[in-house]
């Protein structure tokens, strides 16, 4: 029999911020780490500690007690402390496919200037396990990965559920774990928590209770004699007597060896007496096989405004700063902004732990969340604004002839990975006084309010010199300042007008100028077509039509397939007795909805290139949860077991929904407002889509993930909500239905006959559950809420008829800025690089801070095959293969002036571009 090996490996789980405020816990640790050091340097028998797996824990420890970083850099470089690969960690699915990526990136390159990085995939409690981890691991040249969750159920308190059941993926902790393209990896489950040696105890008696039954515990699951113990929970401090501790398991157990052992240690002699026969299991790890209540999953709804400033907060990072920053380096001499970019990109990840931008934390935690969200959203528009400018400096704009000396140009930015088309707002100035220039500012705007403009003698002309139909609006005048790089502020006092128009076929990655003139030109062109009609409560384009209702829902049809949607937009409220983690419906909750409820119904916007319609409904729900409900949250009743039911008196909750659709739109754009004075309670928006499937398509990280629809049969939650990133999708055989969304990442595809997709729009609670009575006042929403969403009807699936394309889009907001007629080296229509790949998403456009390099990263949402064709439109000196850390690997060659490649199914490829 072989002889066992007790692994023993000391840790601490560091939620930054969770059950008390930020620097609460910042300040225990400190205290911890000063401990730590104290002890590595004390005792020679303490070996090893490894410091979750995230690199901010050094940041935040050295922000206090800079004067350690020489004694804490040795204790790293002598491998004692081990540290990395992430920067944070962070919830895998409320975070975008980038910013997991960034997240390994910058935690590398902090933990480069140590020299040393566990080569661990680290994940000891994400709530949920994304699909793509493997292949991510991989090419980041990790060949393990742990993890908590996803396979077997751990709830509150990490409470571990019922040992090996058939129902479980996997009757070992350890396994292999495979992404939809192949790649693997070791996968090693917490199957007894990542405190299963918590507190060894160094009395023999009670280390003889101990370890008989952690031993035992072990043994169940391991499918090796090498059985590990996590020395450590959350917020643990250091066990200062472990060596004790083993020194008395030892002497009580001669048969086991007992070592202080570290990550690498353990899956050196864990590989060499794997099985064969350990279980492959396959994509996203989510808990499916079990009763459902332990997901976690509804954290994905908790404090929606969260959500909401994380989606824009990473596309003004990831399709904002970083394309526009590379373009400007492409084609300017402004340098990409590196240090101000991941300065962003930090700023925004210390709101990605999974108790932060989950909202499952206490109201001071994510107060702070907010100021972090500003701050970064602050860098990504600085970056953004002078990318801007750096870019338009460039463009040829007296070169268009059709254009008089009098028009004023506005680029129009498309930083998507598609070409583009539809509505932009633009504000110009048309006339600015400096102070300098008069005597004092109220006589300079009282003279420029003067000015007559005659908008309506003005149009927009595009580079070709065709007119453009544009609602242009005089704004009055404004303050504005001016702060030059070689001198002192410049305020000014200007008049501004507001363009909105049709943006057409806007390049990928790229741009077009048009121009405003202030007179119509001498030649007039034909009038303006539009295939936008709209009719009594009804409105269509050559893709879309759609017909609103009494009740305010709405019949969309798809004009290419013939399929009709009805019945849309029903909105759906219902009572909640759960916390910030869990949803859970009063027994008998019987829910409200506005199916039948008269709505008014006014058309509010009624132009050739956008219509919208405004529905609202006058409502009344019940004020909150009833009395014992109070009670029972008091007295600390599971949420399972409370009979509380909701109040019977009634709140107004009215609801302004604005339904638009654009000439050149394939899908309808919804925003829905409210000012939500209820509690305890949640709201959602229905989609009947009446077509039969057992499974849906869900945008998620690096993949569009197929799920099932009716959940296993271990399965007793009647709430079946599941994560999302930027859509969900319900398709037959020929057509399909994809409902996309701006930070809204919880949805469910309701079992009712219909395949509804219910999509969250709010969820108010009271508490933030778990090990204690922690009460969340804030977490209720209370007050003017708004979300936004679009509804894509399409043919075939949501990947095979490439609607994801449009979806992603919604997620973008197009940029834009004022620039002069100028001579340059740009053209007016840009284009930096072509690409064509059915089933391709492009996800980053950036440069790379070891050579400078373009990167280019795409991912094939098919589980088919595919091929890419990429063709520069810049001078490349060494086109590369690379990876998510952007490292340079096999170099390619272009032929005519492209690069041709095989992608395999579901694969995420980066390559780089080195410039002549």
């Amino acid at each position: 029999m072989n002889r066992k090996t007790a692994h023993l490996i000391s840790h601490t789980h560091w939620d930054r911020e969770w059950y008390m405020p930020y620097e609460h816990h910042h300040y225990l640790l400190t205290e911890l780490m000063n401990e730590l050091l104290d002890t590595l340097e004390k005792d020679d028998r303490y070996r090893y500690f490894h410091l979750d797996g995230q690199t901010i824990i050094i940041e935040d420890y050295l922000q206090v007690h800079p004067e350690k970083r020489e004694q804490l850099e040795t204790y790293i470089r002598e491998g004692k402390i081990i540290i990395g690969p992430w920067y944070v960690l962070q919830d895998e699915f409320l975070t975008s496919s980038e910013a997991n990526v960034r997240n390994l990136l910058i935690g590398h390159q902090d933990a480069a200037q140590y020299g040393v990085i566990s080569k661990l995939g680290y994940f000891p409690d994400s709530f949920g396990n994304m699909g793509q981890a493997p292949q991510m691991l991989k090419q980041a040249d990790i060949d393990t990965a742990v993890f908590g969750r996803g396979v077997k159920p751990t709830g509150f308190d990490n409470m571990v559920g019922d040992p090996i059941s058939s129902s479980y993926e996997s009757p070992y902790s350890e396994m292999h774990w495979a992404s939809p393209d192949g790649s693997t990896v070791i996968g090693l489950l917490f199957a007894n928590w990542y405190s299963n040696g918590n507190e060894a105890p160094v009395d023999a008696d009670e280390a003889k209770a101990f370890w008989d039954k952690r031993l035992g515990d072990a043994e169940r699951y391991a499918s090796t004699p090498h059985l590990l113990f996590m020395n450590g929970c959350d917020h643990q401090p250091v066990q200062t007597d472990l060596p004790d501790a083993l020194e008395t398991a030892r002497a009580l157990y001669p048969d086991v060896d007992f070592v202080h052992s570290s990550f690498e240690d353990y899956l050196d002699a864990l590989r060499s007496q794997l099985p064969d026969n350990l279980v492959t299991v396959q994509g996203e790890l989510r808990s499916q096989h079990t009763d459902g209540w332990g997901t976690l999953v509804n954290t994905a709804s908790a404090r929606i405004y969260l959500k909401q400033m994380n989606q824009l907060g990473q596309t003004l990072l990831e399709k904002g700063a970083e394309p526009l920053a590379a373009l400007a380096n492409l084609v300017s001499e402004k340098s990409y902004p590196h240090q101000w970019i991941t300065y962003a990109w930090k700023t925004l990840m210390q709101n990605h732990p999974h108790d932060s931008i989950c909202g499952c934390s206490v109201d001071e935690v994510h107060r702070e969340m907010v100021s972090r969200f500003d701050k970064s959203r602050h860098a990504a528009e600085a970056i953004i604004s002078e990318s801007l400018q750096a870019i338009s400096g460039q463009i040829d704009t007296a070169g268009v002839t059709a254009w008089s000396d009098a028009s004023i140009p506005l680029v129009i930015h498309n930083t998507t990975g598609w070409e583009r088309s539809g509505t932009v707002s633009v504000e110009l100035i048309v006339a600015k006084k400096y102070f300098k220039q008069g005597p004092n500012p109220p006589a300079i705007a009282e003279e420029l309010e003067q000015l007559a403009l005659q908008l309506e003698q003005s149009c927009l002309l595009d580079d070709q010199g065709q007119r453009i139909a544009a609602k242009i609006e005089d704004l009055g005048t404004h303050f504005g300042y001016e702060l030059p790089k070689d001198q002192f502020r410049k305020p000014y006092m200007a008049r501004k007008i507001s363009v909105t128009f049709e943006a057409v076929q806007v390049p990928a990655l790229g741009f077009k100028v048009y121009a405003w003139e202030p007179t119509k030109p001498a030649l007039e062109n034909a009038p303006v077509h539009s295939s936008l009609a709209v009719g009594e409560n009804s409105m269509s384009n050559a893709f879309i039509a759609l017909d609103i209702h009494a009740d305010g829902t709405y019949t969309v049809t798809d004009k290419r397939t013939g399929k009709a949607f009805a019945g849309l937009g029903v909105y759906e409220n219902c009572g909640d007795l759960g916390n910030e983690y869990v949803f859970r419906a009063p027994d008998g909750d019987v829910s409200l909805t506005t199916r039948g409820l008269p709505a008014t119904i006014t058309l509010v916007e009624n132009e050739s290139y956008r219509a919208s319609f405004e529905i609202v409904h006058e409502w009344a729900i019940p004020a909150s949860g009833d009395e014992q409900f109070t009670i029972e949250k008091r007295r600390m009743v599971p949420f399972r077991k409370r009979t509380a039911a909701r109040s019977k008196e009634l709140v107004p909750f009215r609801i302004v929904t604005r339904i638009s659709l654009e000439q050149s739109g394939e899908g309808v754009l919804v925003s829905t407002a409210f000012n939500n004075q209820a509690k305890d309670h949640r709201l959602r928006a229905l989609f009947p889509t009446g077509l039969e499937a057992s499974t849906h398509l869900a945008d998620s990280i690096f993949e569009v993930a197929k799920r099932d629809t009716v959940p296993a049969e271990e399965w007793v939650n009647p709430s079946n909500a599941q994560h999302q990133q930027a859509f969900v999708s319900v398709s037959d055989a020929n057509v399909g239905l994809t409902i996309a969304n701006r930070g809204l990442n919880e949805y469910e595809v309701v079992r009712d006959g219909q395949n509804t997709i219910a999509l969250t729009l709010l969820r108010s609670v009271s508490e933030l559950g778990d090990w204690g009575v922690f009460p969340t006042p804030e977490a209720q929403c209370l007050g003017e809420q708004a979300v936004e969403y679009a509804i894509y009807p399409h043919a075939q699936s949501v990947v095979a008829s490439e609607a994801f394309a449009s979806a992603y889009q919604y997620q973008t907001p197009w940029f834009q800025t004022q620039t002069d007629r100028q001579r340059g080296t740009l053209p007016t229509t840009y284009q930096p690089v072509k690409w064509e790949g059915k089933s391709l998403a492009l996800s980053a456009f950036k440069v790379s801070q070891q050579h400078e390099d373009i990167i280019i990263r795409l991912v094939n949402l098919d589980h088919q095959p595919t091929s890419l064709t990429l063709e520069p439109g810049f001078a490349v000196k060494e086109l590369y293969s690379s990876d998510i850390l952007e490292r340079r690997k096999e170099a390619a060659s272009l032929t005519d002036g492209q690069f041709r490649a095989a992608v395999g199914k579901a694969q995420i490829i980066t390559y780089a571009l080195s410039r002549q």
